[in-house]
């Protein structure tokens, strides 16, 4: 861990807060806090240590002009993936060609997922599933990288899903207790620091307008436990190719076809456990 993320980890929750009042950053709790931006944690039940170790910056909307004059990064591989590799596997499912094709949603139109490309294992499935888990709960199974919604007579729907590398990550229950369509996004003055091409998206220009490009894709569902926001969040990610992996983000993410089909099947307050 750097001496910067030491002395961020060190600090309790209100002297980030206070930080980022002092630098005029608003003080909301809202979709574009960036919890799923490197955790360096070693509690992973302790939500209070996740959230120091996040380091987040905090943006109101009320308080911070428009991001109008900014643009997107261009690049799309925001989470710096390897992954290359072209299986050539048949669709067993006949219904995945129309599932993960170009869909238009909210002014935005998401490019088709190339099915060639990726792991038929990952694509959205009913299943049998024997949880002891009440169905309409969430239950996200970190080492096999999948999403599963429980269902009644031992089914569950299940999603392929990208998470954080051993160590950046969180693990407990909690809630759904928000949901966001095409959330905001702001990355923290320590991302932007290690990635200077980042300025203009930066806590003080207003954070990353929703898009394509955005990080946390076309939905977020975000996880509270015993009232408190674990900034840990399920979302949809520009950057298919996650998806089934670990990376250095701390989130749960999803195709952006997969994380909008959740998104319309979940009420909030739906009950996640995360192992």
């Amino acid at each position: 861990m750097s001496k910067l993320s030491r002395s961020f980890a060190a600090r309790p929750q209100s002297s980030l807060v206070g930080r980022a009042l002092a630098l005029g950053f608003g003080t909301a709790l809202t979709a574009s806090l960036s919890g799923c931006i490197l955790v360096q944690d070693t509690s992973r039940m302790n939500i209070d240590v996740f959230q120091d170790e996040v380091s987040p910056v905090w943006y109101d909307p009320a308080r911070t002009p428009p991001a109008a004059d900014q643009t997107a990064p261009q690049r799309r591989n925001l989470y710096q993936t390897q992954f290359h590799q072209t299986y050539g596997l048949p669709v067993s499912n006949p219904l995945h060609k129309v599932m993960y094709g170009v869909l238009s949603d909210d002014g935005h139109t998401l490019p088709a997922i190339p099915l060639d490309r990726v792991d038929s294992g990952l694509l959205r499935n009913e299943v049998s599933y024997e949880t002891a888990e009440a169905p309409g709960t969430i239950v996200v199974d970190t080492k096999a990288h999948y999403l599963y919604l429980v269902k009644p007579g031992g089914k569950a729907i299940r999603y392929g899903v990208g998470l954080g590398r051993d160590g950046f990550a969180w693990s407990g229950r909690g809630v759904i207790q928000r949901k966001a369509k095409w959330p905001h996004w702001t990355p923290s003055d320590e991302m932007v620091e290690r990635q200077p091409g980042l300025k203009t998206v930066s806590a003080a220009r207003g954070g990353l307008v929703a898009g394509l490009n955005n990080p946390l894709g076309a939905r977020a569902l975000y996880i509270y436990q015993d009232g408190k926001d674990t900034l840990y969040r399920v979302h949809g990610t520009p950057d298919w190719q996650s998806v089934g992996k670990a990376t250095s983000s701390g989130c749960v993410r999803m195709f952006n076809q997969d994380v909008i089909d959740l998104f319309d099947r979940v009420p909030e307050r739906t009950p996640i456990v995360v192992i």
